[in-house]
């Protein structure tokens, strides 16, 4: 009688061990278009290829890529590569001013003069009033001027 009790509650383990162990099926939603949280500028996305033909980069370029082209045909930069010119040490009551389209931006500090300690990373934001260096003290201040309504384009 044991034995059979045994064998039963064995054979009831083993298959809720089978079924615990199978592979879950999961339905996903799949979608070919992005998350749309706000107006995209129509000169930011392409016209794309004329049919029978193979497109340009201007023609199927989109967003921040294409905002680079057009930038480039015009002769300008549109990302701002070059370091910061520091002529002072950053204080309270005239810190270093860095530009952003964005509410964030990461700035690498290697000291005033330049290069007096290894570069640390900070980040910037919007909100804060300034953002220091723990290292040298230095002070930066972001100052936004892009827009507020930028339709959440971060990833």
């Amino acid at each position: 009688m044991l034995h059979t009790v045994i064998r039963r509650t064995g054979f009831a383990a083993l298959n809720n061990f089978r079924f615990q162990s199978r592979t879950p099926r999961v339905i996903r939603s799949f979608s070919v278009f992005g998350a749309r949280r706000g107006d995209v500028s129509p000169s930011l996305i392409g016209p794309g290829a004329k049919p029978n033909s193979i497109p340009t980069d201007l023609e199927q370029a989109t967003g921040l890529e294409r905002a680079e082209i057009l930038a480039k045909i015009e002769g300008q930069e549109f990302f701002d590569m070059k370091p910061l010119i520091l002529t002072h040490l950053g204080t309270k009551s005239n810190p270093i001013l860095v530009k952003s389209v964005d509410p964030d931006r990461y700035v690498g500090c290697t000291g005033y003069p330049a290069d007096s300690h290894e570069m640390i990373w900070l980040k910037l934001e919007k909100e804060h009033e300034f953002d220091r260096c723990p290292e040298c003290g230095g002070v930066y201040k972001l100052v936004f001027v892009g827009s507020d309504g930028d339709g959440g384009h971060h990833h």
